[in-house]
C-alpha cells in the first residue's frame, strides 16, 4: 500500500479545506444526554452521583476503540498497561491489577469477566461503554476496588438492521466485522449475530530467525436470542467466544538499552504460538412490573490457554530456560459459573432501591514445567537438562447479598446508602515433581498437599447529591472497596512456600464532585477530587523463571487526585473533548524481603499509575450537499511518569501520542483514514521488575469502510 503519515495528513487537510466551503451544519449545536446503567437502573449520566465516563456507539467509532487497552488515557486516571500477550492490566486512580484477580471489574452485557484469563478484550458492535471510577463493590462486588468497565453491545429488536466493516493498514493489519439483528417472530422472538476477524503481522522482528514475532489473529463472535413470552417478561440467551492465535506472546527484551537502541527487535530461540480460546454463555430472565423489577442471570465462562511449544524464559538465543504448559485440555483450562438475582424498584417515588444476591464457583487447574536446557549453567544454574513440574488445582466459591437505597430528601437533595456482604472460600492442591534427562519419568519432590482459606468483606457506600441548578449537580461519596484474597501457588523457588494465604485488600474512598451542563447542552463540565487509603495492600513478587506471582499483604497506600471532563460544541459541527486526571499514589509503609534482607520502600510510587493522563480531541464535521458529510479529527494524548517496579527504578517519563482520523459519510456509508502514534514515539508500555521490557505500539495507519442498513 502507498499510504504513509504525510499522505494521511494531506488527505485530512484536503477534507478540512473542503468543509470551509460547505453549506448547512451536520447537527444541532448541542450534546445529547447519555443514559447509563451504572447503578443497575437507567439514569441520565449527569444526575448519577458517581464519576462516570461514558462512550456512545458513535464515540466508540470516533475514538477508534478496537480493544479495551485503547481506552487508556482517554478516561481520566485510567491506564491500561500492555504486556504484549493480549491481557490488559487496567489501573484507575492508583488501584491496579497485580495478579490474575483484577482490581478493575470488567462487565460485558451484565456478566462479570471473572479474571484476566476469561475476559474478552475485543470491542465491536458496541452500544455503549461506561467507566465507573472509584470503588463500586456495593453493587458490583469483588475486584471492583478501582472501578468498573461496563460494556453493553447492541441487542436485537423489532427492526431488521446490521452493519459491515472492512479495514486494512500497515503491519498487515486486517479487521473485518459483520452483524445482523432481526425479528424471527414480531414482538416475540429476535436474533442477533455479530462476528469479528482481527489480525496483523508482528510489530517485533525476531533476529534469531529473522521472522515476524507477535504476529496474531483472532475470531470473535457475539450471538443473541431474545424471547418475549409476555408483556412484562423477556428471556435472553447470549453466547460469546474469542479464539486468538499469537505467534510470539511475550515480545520482551532483557534491558532498557536494548529496547530503545533497537526498537521492536528481539532475539529468542524458543518460538511458540499461544492458543487462547475463550467461551462465554449467559441466560437472563427479566421482569418489569408495576411495583418492582426482577432479573436473574446465569453465566458460564471458560478459557483454555496453552502454548504449542515451550516459551522462552530467558528472552535470549540461549537454550537456557523455557516454560512448558501444553499438557492437554485437563490443565490450564479455567472455568467459572456465576448466578446473579436482582430486584429493584419500578415506581417513580421518593424511594429507589436495588437488592440482590450473587454466587460464583471457579475452577483453575494449572500445570507448567520449567525446563533448564543445555545453556542453563551460563545463567548461573548449577545443573542443566532437567525440569521442575508444578501442579496447582485451585477452587473458589463465594456468595454475596447486597442492597442500595436512595431517598429524595427534597426536590434538590438525594441520599443514597448501600451495603454488600461477601463471603468466599478457596482451597488449593499442589504437587511438585522433578525430571532429569535421560530419565523421562518425573520424581515427586513435593507430595500432593492442600490448603484452605476463607474470608469475608463488607462494602458500604454512602452518597449525597444536591442539585445546585437545573443542570448542575454536586455530590459527595464515601465508599469502601475490597479485592479478594487467595493462596500462593507452587513455584520452583524454595524461598516461596506454597499454600500461604493472603488477605483481601481493603480501601476507603472519599470523593467530591460536580456535574454541569451549560448553554442549552452545548457545554458539559464535570470535575472531582478524591482520596483513597488502602490497608493490607497486596504486593506482588514475580517468581522466575516460573512467571508465578506471589502475593503478600504488606504496606499501606495513599492515593489522592483530581479529574476533569469537558465536552463542548462551540459552533455547529465542531466538537471539543478535554479529559485530564492527576493521581498521586505512594506507599505510606512498604517492607519487602529482597536478596535475603528487608528493604523499606516507604514513599515509593504505585505501579502502572501515571501521575497525569490528558486527552484533547477536536473534531470538525460539515455537510457538503444533502447527503455528504465530511469530518476531520485530531487527538493529543499525554501520559505522565509511570513506574513498573516497586523500587521505582524502571520508569517511563512523560510522553505524548498524536492520533488522527478523517473521512466522509454518504448516508449510511463511511470511509475513514486513520493514524495512531503519528510521531512514532518509542515508549515503555510494560516492564517486569526483573528487567524485561515491552514497547508500546508503533506508528500505525489504515483505511476502513463501514456501512449500516
Amino acid at each position: 500500500m502507498f499510504w504513509n503519515v504525510r499522505s494521511i495528513i494531506a488527505v485530512c487537510l484536503l477534507i478540512l479545506s473542503g468543509t470551509v466551503a460547505g453549506q448547512s451544519p451536520d447537527s444541532a449545536r448541542s450534546l445529547n444526554e447519555v443514559i447509563v446503567t451504572a447503578q443497575r437502573r437507567e439514569e441520565q449520566l449527569g444526575k448519577v452521583p458517581i464519576a462516570i465516563s461514558a462512550f456512545t456507539s458513535r464515540q466508540v467509532q470516533e475514538f477508534r476503540l478496537w480493544n479495551n487497552k485503547d481506552i487508556s488515557g482517554i478516561v481520566p486516571g485510567l491506564y491500561a498497561a500492555d504486556p504484549g500477550d493480549g491481557r490488559d492490566v487496567i489501573s484507575i486512580r492508583g488501584i491496579t491489577s497485580t495478579s490474575y484477580d483484577p482490581a478493575v471489574a470488567v462487565y460485558i452485557d451484565g456478566i462479570n469477566q471473572f479474571g484476566l484469563d476469561t475476559y474478552i478484550p475485543s470491542l465491536f458492535d458496541i452500544a455503549r461503554i461506561e467507566v465507573l471510577r472509584g470503588p463500586q463493590g456495593t453493587l458490583y462486588g469483588r475486584n471492583a476496588m478501582g472501578g468498573v468497565l461496563n460494556i453493553i453491545t447492541r441487542q436485537p429488536g423489532n427492526t431488521t438492521d446490521g452493519f459491515v466493516e472492512l479495514g486494512a493498514g500497515n503491519h498487515g493489519q486486517q479487521r473485518y466485522s459483520v452483524g445482523l439483528r432481526t425479528p424471527l417472530i414480531k414482538d416475540k422472538l429476535f436474533i442477533g449475530i455479530a462476528g469479528l476477524y482481527d489480525g496483523r503481522n508482528g510489530y517485533y522482528t525476531n533476529k534469531y530467525d529473522n521472522s515476524s514475532y507477535d504476529k496474531q489473529h483472532s475470531i470473535t463472535g457475539n450471538y443473541y436470542l431474545k424471547y418475549i413470552p409476555g408483556a412484562r417478561w423477556s428471556v435472553d440467551l447470549n453466547v460469546k467466544h474469542r479464539n486468538n492465535r499469537n505467534h510470539g506472546a511475550f515480545p520482551l527484551v532483557a534491558s532498557r538499552t536494548a529496547a530503545f537502541a533497537q526498537p521492536f527487535k528481539l532475539d529468542q530461540n524458543a518460538i511458540t504460538t499461544m492458543m487462547d480460546n475463550t467461551f462465554q454463555s449467559s441466560l437472563a430472565a427479566t421482569y418489569k412490573g408495576r411495583v418492582f423489577n426482577f432479573q436473574e442471570q446465569t453465566s458460564y465462562q471458560q478459557n483454555y490457554r496453552y502454548y504449542t511449544n515451550p516459551i522462552d524464559g530467558d528472552f535470549s538465543p540461549l537454550d537456557a530456560i523455557s516454560i512448558i504448559n501444553n499438557y492437554g485440555s485437563k490443565w490450564n483450562n479455567v472455568r467459572a459459573v456465576t448466578e446473579d438475582l436482582q430486584f429493584s424498584s419500578a415506581t417513580a417515588s421518593r424511594w429507589k432501591w436495588t437488592t440482590g444476591a450473587y454466587w460464583f464457583y471457579q475452577d483453575q487447574p494449572k500445570k507448567l514445567a520449567t525446563r533448564y536446557g543445555r545453556d542453563a549453567k551460563k545463567l548461573g544454574v548449577g545443573d542443566s537438562l532437567f525440569s521442575t513440574i508444578n501442579t496447582t488445582r485451585n477452587h473458589k466459591w463465594g456468595i454475596a447479598v447486597y442492597g442500595q437505597l436512595s431517598y429524595a430528601l427534597s426536590e434538590r437533595t438525594n441520599l443514597t446508602a448501600g451495603l454488600r456482604y461477601d463471603y468466599e472460600h478457596q482451597w488449593e492442591d499442589v504437587m511438585g515433581e522433578y525430571q532429569h534427562d535421560p530419565n523421562p519419568t518425573p520424581m515427586v519432590i513435593i507430595p500432593d498437599t492442600s490448603g484452605r482459606v476463607s474470608f469475608h468483606a463488607f462494602s458500604p457506600r454512602l452518597a449525597l447529591d444536591y442539585r445546585l441548578l437545573a443542570n448542575s449537580t454536586l455530590y459527595l461519596v464515601y465508599s469502601k472497596g475490597f479485592r479478594t484474597g487467595g493462596l500462593t501457588q507452587l513455584s520452583s523457588a524454595p524461598s516461596q512456600p506454597p499454600l500461604v494465604g493472603y488477605r483481601p485488600e481493603y480501601s476507603s474512598n472519599y470523593e467530591l464532585g460536580i456535574k454541569n451542563t451549560f448553554l442549552s447542552g452545548a457545554l458539559r463540565v464535570n470535575a472531582d477530587v478524591f482520596y483513597t487509603h488502602i490497608n493490607d495492600a497486596q504486593v506482588p513478587t514475580l517468581v522466575l523463571p516460573d512467571a508465578i506471582t506471589v502475593t503478600r499483604n504488606t504496606g499501606r497506600l495513599n492515593n489522592y487526585g483530581a479529574e476533569v471532563e469537558l465536552s463542548a460544541t462551540p459552533v455547529r459541527g465542531l466538537d471539543i473533548v478535554y479529559n485530564a486526571g492527576y493521581t498521586h499514589s505512594k506507599y505510606q509503609t512498604l517492607k519487602l524481603s529482597q536478596n535475603g534482607s528487608s528493604v523499606d520502600l516507604a514513599g515509593k510510587h504505585q505501579l502502572f499509575t501515571p501521575d497525569l493522563t490528558s486527552l484533547l480531541a477536536i473534531q470538525y464535521a460539515r455537510m457538503l450537499g444533502r447527503d455528504l458529510r465530511v469530518f476531520v479529527r485530531g487527538e493529543w494524548k499525554l501520559t505522565g511518569t509511570t513506574y513498573f517496579d516497586l523500587n521505582n527504578k524502571i520508569r517511563q517519563t512523560p510522553y505524548s501520542l498524536i492520533n488522527m482520523r478523517c473521512g466522509l459519510d454518504i448516508r449510511k456509508f463511511e470511509l475513514a483514514v486513520w493514524g495512531r502514534n503519528l510521531g512514532d514515539k518509542k515508549y515503555i508500555s510494560y516492564a517486569y521488575d526483573f528487567g524485561a521490557y515491552h514497547l508500546g505500539d508503533p506508528l500505525t495507519w489504515g483505511v476502513s469502510v463501514q456501512t449500516s442498513f
